[in-house]
């Protein structure tokens, strides 16, 4: 039985790495899928591959207009919106001492302001449908310290999601976390920094880093119906690096 069978969901970052590993997941198993990237190209292709249940619509997640462009096409498309996973982030490797203040800000905006816009844009579509999961990726770093920027974004999608659960809970919209630790994806796997990653996998207690499947299947937990009492809450995919 196919675990998300009518749902419609709209998956930001959707066109590559973890987002593209949750939109095939989805579309396998019954959803209809709307893939939001800004990368265009590598977005319908990916909504072509997954064929008819699947749609691209190119969105600035920092873009309040774009958000409710994005709603409204899936609800054109597919009907009420059920599932939000608000997947696309970024990170830069800079000290406090280096990095600026636009730099600081561009990561807020993309990382957390866009959670917010996300969340708040989905809400009217998801009273219509009676109720729906909102999946905010977060990182083991918003359990932990890691990059400027970065961290401190991850901790405010874990405080966010808190918040949202506890103002949503009574329209049966659940909002939760994933944090997930070093995954297999574009953004760490280039060749400047494949050493790096494979150094540091040694120190991951499972001896290795993730494949974005692993994560995906969080993530459809989350999104279907066998996660109905779970909201508020923080959902770690780590191999054990917060464990320490």
């Amino acid at each position: 039985m196919s675990r998300l069978a009518g749902k419609v969901a709209i998956i930001t970052g959707g066109a590559r790495g973890m987002g593209a590993s949750h939109a095939r997941l989805f579309v396998k198993e019954g959803a209809k899928v709307v893939i939001a990237d800004i990368l265009e190209e590598e977005g319908q292709a990916l909504a072509t591959e997954l064929g008819e249940n699947a749609k691209f619509t190119k969105l600035d997640v920092t873009n309040n207009a774009n958000w409710e462009q994005a709603v409204a096409l899936a609800e054109e498309a597919f009907g009420p919106v059920n599932v939000l996973v608000n997947n696309a982030g970024i990170t830069m490797n800079k000290s406090i001492e280096e990095m600026t203040l636009d730099e600081y800000k561009r990561i807020v905006d993309i990382n957390q302001v866009s959670v917010f816009l996300g969340m708040k844009a989905i809400i009217p579509s998801m009273k219509e449908a009676k109720g729906g999961s909102i999946v905010n990726i977060s990182s083991m770093n918003g359990l932990v310290g890691g990059a400027i920027g970065y961290t401190d974004t991850k901790f405010a999608v874990r405080g966010m999601t808190k918040a949202a659960a506890l103002g949503l809970a009574h329209y049966g919209i659940r909002v939760n976390s994933v944090h997930p630790g070093v995954i297999e994806t574009p953004m760490i796997v280039q060749e400047e920094t494949k050493d790096a990653v494979n150094e540091f996998a040694k120190y991951i207690p499972n001896g290795r880093v993730a494949k974005p499947e692993e994560v995906s299947s969080l993530v459809l937990f989350l999104a279907s119906d066998e996660s109905s009492y779970s909201t508020g809450s923080e959902f770690v995919v780590d191999g054990g690096m917060t464990a320490r």
